[in-house]
């Protein structure tokens, strides 16, 4: 076991001793009617009233605005299954950006658990004392199953990040990279690389936003309906994607393609970038090592994206989840609907505007207007899917 006086001196572990997070009180307690009025007995009148009328929760308790960040540890960046402990770090920094880019309060759980029913049950058992749930690190296709019973059994939003926060923030980039090149996404044939949590997701909401054509590639090739190793949920990509009928490695895939994403970690020779189409988009989104690494890219793509914060047009989640829930929580929405996702989408490219160029298709994390824009349109978009409670 390492003792903590035996760990490296860096700034990364002086950062993160102790925790990023703690709790804070929105009250204070400085003398006997205070505590009367926050605790015992003055309490006791709130608690009568939310049991008389379940609904006043969100108006007298901390419900409205915390969100649960739960993992298993399965699934961790791209250090794989390290387990709940290893996965604590991650959590912490998850619920650190809800607070810092939307004020949305956030508690990190994480369950000593792989069981798919047992981390259903619990989450269920948890979910009153919470606004949503954001479903974090969880490995593929347990993931898929986890986020759709938690979705039918809650009246809150379940949001799992790693699928819909890359999806959201790739459709965005790629309407401003559309735009460059003088296309729509009706006009683009994709091919991602990554049959998994975001690769199935990526594929979903180009889907719902009208792409041309998309092809998913696993590491046995072209997701296609005449497969017999296909689990059910790439059965149902293969049944919605693929219109040009491709068959083989990723590779064939690539050929004439308009767009390439990465969210597999399988690098990419460049003679196959070579193949592309004019004008192409590489999104290479593999962090610390893209697919395709971006000097390649630049060689034959015209926009070039990853998810890297030490290049431009980094593909971050955080642009899209903080405000994601800031808008459905605001609205007291019961679930996060595809058209919240859409719109949340639009949002984030709108934000670039006019000054969309090559480097810049997607804004900078730190740019204060992403949060607010996202959240104003998750809201707008809650209120017309009649998901929204105020």
């Amino acid at each position: 076991m390492t003792r903590p006086h035996e760990l490296p001196v860096d700034p990364v572990f002086a950062l993160h001793r102790g925790g990023k997070i703690e709790m804070r009180s929105t009250a204070r307690v400085r003398d006997r009617e205070g505590l009367a009025l926050a605790y015992t007995p003055g309490v006791a009148r709130v608690s009568e009233a939310i049991a008389a009328d379940p609904g006043l929760a969100s108006t007298f308790t901390w419900r409205a605005n915390v969100v649960a960040v739960v993992s298993d540890g399965t699934a961790v960046l791209g250090l794989g299954d390290i387990g709940p402990l290893a996965a604590l770090p991650v959590m912490e920094g998850k619920a650190l950006l809800f607070k810092d880019f939307a004020g949305v309060d956030a508690v990190p759980i994480v369950l000593d658990t792989k069981d798919v029913d047992e981390i259903v049950e619990t989450v269920v058992r948890l979910a009153p004392s919470f606004g949503g749930i954001n479903l974090e690190d969880i490995s593929a296709p347990r993931c898929f199953e986890i986020e759709s019973r938690l979705q039918e059994q809650l009246d809150i939003p379940v949001f799992h990040d790693d699928q819909h926060g890359t999806a959201i923030v790739v459709l965005a980039a790629m309407r401003n990279a559309a735009k460059l090149t003088h296309r729509t996404l009706a006009d683009m044939r994709v091919v991602v690389s990554g049959a998994g949590a975001a690769g199935v997701a990526v594929a979903r909401i180009l889907l719902d936003a009208g792409i041309g054509d998309i092809a998913v590639a696993d590491s046995r090739g072209i997701v296609h309906e005449g497969r017999r190793d296909l689990t059910p949920i790439k059965q149902r990509i293969a049944s919605r994607t693929n219109r040009a009928g491709l068959d083989g490695s990723l590779y064939e895939g690539m050929k004439g393609a308009d767009v390439f994403i990465g969210v597999s970690a399988g690098k990419v020779d460049e003679s196959v970038v070579a193949t592309m189409a004019a004008e192409a988009l590489v999104f290479s989104l593999a962090n610390p090592d893209p697919e395709i690494e971006p000097e390649v890219a630049h060689k034959y793509a015209r926009v070039v994206a990853t998810g890297r914060s030490d290049y431009p047009n980094q593909i971050n989640n955080v642009l899209a989840f903080p405000g994601i829930f800031k808008g459905a929580l605001d609205t007291g929405s019961t679930s996060i609907t595809p058209a919240m996702k859409l719109a949340a989408a639009d949002a984030l490219a709108a934000v670039v505007g006019d000054d969309v160029r090559d480097d810049y298709v997607i804004p900078s994390v730190f740019d204060q207007r992403v949060a607010p824009s996202v959240a104003e349109a998750v809201a707008k978009a809650a209120r017309a899917d009649r998901v929204a409670t105020r």
